[in-house]
């Protein structure tokens, strides 16, 4: 089944089982991915499993800010209320690879890559991105990259 039928059987779902939290953010990311494939090629446009993920990363990146706003600002309960989004969204993301897995990686990257300093980062990160996509926070990722490429 693809992600977006996914979405859209636990949208509804959750609409019967009256969970409000869930419902809400499902309508959410229903919607981003409706702008995403109007945005990409108009009316008819049919979003792949892996631009669907990115959607999802993206609404989860918005998330993750927010929460770090709101944090700072002492607002505690939108943070907590922001969290509990983001991991509904987290759910329809693969398993995410652990910081071991990923530095095995960037090492692989870098010598196949022949990077030597940091100039090379984009052919490094040119190389990783597609591995990890929908896997790793490309964040993370970057910051791996650089302290690899840094010593």
């Amino acid at each position: 089944m693809a992600l977006k039928e996914e979405i859209a059987q636990n949208l509804r779902r959750s609409m019967l089982d009256r969970e409000e939290l869930k419902t809400s953010v499902l309508r959410m990311l229903a919607s981003s991915i409706k702008n995403y494939e109007i945005a990409k090629s108009g009316a008819g446009y049919e979003a792949s499993d892996d631009e669907v993920l990115g959607v999802i990363q993206k609404e989860i990146k918005q998330r993750q800010d927010s929460i770090e706003s709101f944090r700072i600002g002492n607002r505690e309960e939108m943070a907590d209320k922001e969290e509990a989004e983001m991991k509904i969204l987290q759910g329809y993301l693969p398993p995410q690879m652990t910081e071991g897995e990923l530095r095995t990686l960037v090492k692989g990257a870098v010598s196949s890559s022949g990077a030597t300093s940091i100039t090379q980062m984009g052919q490094v990160m040119g190389i990783m991105m597609p591995q990890v996509k929908g896997k790793a926070d490309g964040t993370l990722v970057s910051k791996m990259v650089k302290e690899e490429l840094s010593k």
